[in-house]
């Protein structure tokens, strides 16, 4: 009786890392949310905990994590702006320590054009895990795929030297979406579908539409509406539905914004999207489909001061969360468009550029500002609830927050720092 009460927890352990790994953009689902043991009420000190930082090259792209691992990218050998190297490494999620690194040619003699090298001309991407494998997109519009345990490269994909086009003048932003075998790209003025194992590209679809020539800043989900599983994506003057099996453009949108600056991730809502765009307000679109074709009709629009800039919402209960352009965080009822309300508190300081990455559980919140603060607030139509603040970083912190398990991983644009974070233990049913 013992052995098999044995057995069961440790597979019952076995199942609950795995369903924990962060293994992509803004989580497993890309939607930001995660499961799991209760979050403590507190970021105090007796609740979180560093447990190691390592110093590292400049990077704006989030951290990854499965059950012994934690994966980083970062630019290095700075000339003027201009990086030598791309490169990821895989550190010991217990110690910190080096288990393996690969590197591939960085920026080179190109560099971020203006505005983008107001922000540097470091990595911006998030890598992707699945099936044993790290799917990783350097600044130059390539794609890498390497084993996970060793950092071996299985396969590569030069997107300007293969198709011909030109660097995107921000670099590669796009963070690579998997589901299944394949791995979706924003890439190479198109967006891909190429197969996780050979590296074989099984359709490229918006061939320099969207404004993809210049490369888009929005990384996709995927969503089921109306039935029709499909991939979300925003380009850069465009919000579609593709066709997950043939690439096919099911639906298009267009979505005025300043410079072509789509950057957030769209938000599914029962049958539509939500998205909110620099200097155009926000916007939810009823995605239908007749007979014959698909259609997205706007149902709601809010005007420029309810715009969002880099920060991708969460949803709760019909309403997004989330930092808008102004610094200020925000509540809107997604079957409305209503501002619930917005905090009289103002997050960072500048003229634009707010950010806020954000994970929910239940009815709390964690974001991570770009100033380094960490802050728990309450998910709550009625009013804005600040729960807890506290800094965790001097430097900036754009990189999307990481969460596994009871720790929390914090990219610092020069650093990564890893978290225990005291939580109640689940109930064994």
């Amino acid at each position: 009786m013992i052995r098999q009460t044995v057995i069961a927890t440790f597979t019952l352990s076995l199942i609950y890392t795995f369903a924990n790994d962060w293994t992509q953009w803004r989580g497993p689902n890309r939607d930001g949310i995660v499961e799991g043991k209760e979050w403590p009420t507190s970021l105090g000190q007796s609740n979180l905990k560093q447990k190691w930082r390592v110093k590292l090259g400049s990077s704006y792209s989030g951290a990854l994590l499965d059950g012994k691992t934690v994966y980083v990218t970062e630019s290095v050998g700075s000339k003027k702006g201009v990086y030598e190297f791309d490169k990821v490494q895989a550190l010991d999620r217990v110690t910190g320590k080096v288990k393996w690194t690969q590197q591939w040619p960085g920026t080179g003699k190109w560099n971020v054009t203006w505005p983008g090298r107001v922000n540097g001309a470091w990595i911006r991407s998030t890598p992707a895990l699945a099936n044993g494998k790290l799917f990783v997109a350097g600044m130059h519009d390539r794609l890498l795929c390497l084993e996970a345990n060793t950092g071996k490269k299985l396969w590569e994909i030069d997107f300007p030297k293969q198709f011909k086009t030109p660097v995107p003048g921000f670099g590669c932003v796009c963070s690579p979406m998997v589901d299944g075998k394949f791995v979706y790209m924003q890439a190479g003025a198109s967006f891909c579908k190429i197969e996780q194992d050979t590296g074989k590209i099984v359709w490229q679809t918006m061939k320099d539409e969207g404004g993809l020539r210049g490369g888009g800043f929005s990384s996709p989900v995927i969503a089921t509406l109306n039935g029709k599983r499909q991939i979300l994506l925003q380009a850069r003057t465009e919000l579609t539905g593709i066709d997950i099996n043939s690439g096919a453009v099911l639906w298009k949108k267009e979505v005025k914004s300043f410079r072509g600056m789509n950057i957030l991730t769209p938000l599914p809502y029962e049958d539509g999207v939500y998205t909110s765009t620099y200097r155009y307000g926000s916007f939810f679109y009823n995605i239908k489909k007749d007979k014959e074709s698909w259609t997205a009709d706007e149902k709601w629009k809010n005007g420029s001061k309810t715009s969002a800039y880099m920060a991708s919402p969460v949803l709760f209960e019909g309403h997004a969360y989330l930092l808008i352009q102004d610094g200020n965080f925000a509540c809107y009822d997604l079957k409305t468009g209503k501002e619930c309300w917005r905090s009289e508190k103002r997050f960072g300081s500048g003229r634009h550029g707010m950010y806020m990455s954000l994970i929910r559980q239940g009815d709390r919140i964690l974001g991570l500002d770009q100033e380094g603060n960490l802050h728990l607030i309450k998910a709550n139509p009625k009013e804005f609830q600040l729960i807890d603040s506290r800094k965790v970083s001097e430097e900036p912190t754009w990189a999307h927050l990481a969460i596994s398990g009871d720790q929390v991983a914090v990219r610092e644009l020069n650093g990564i720092s890893l978290y225990d974070w005291k939580s109640k233990t689940i109930p064994i049913p």
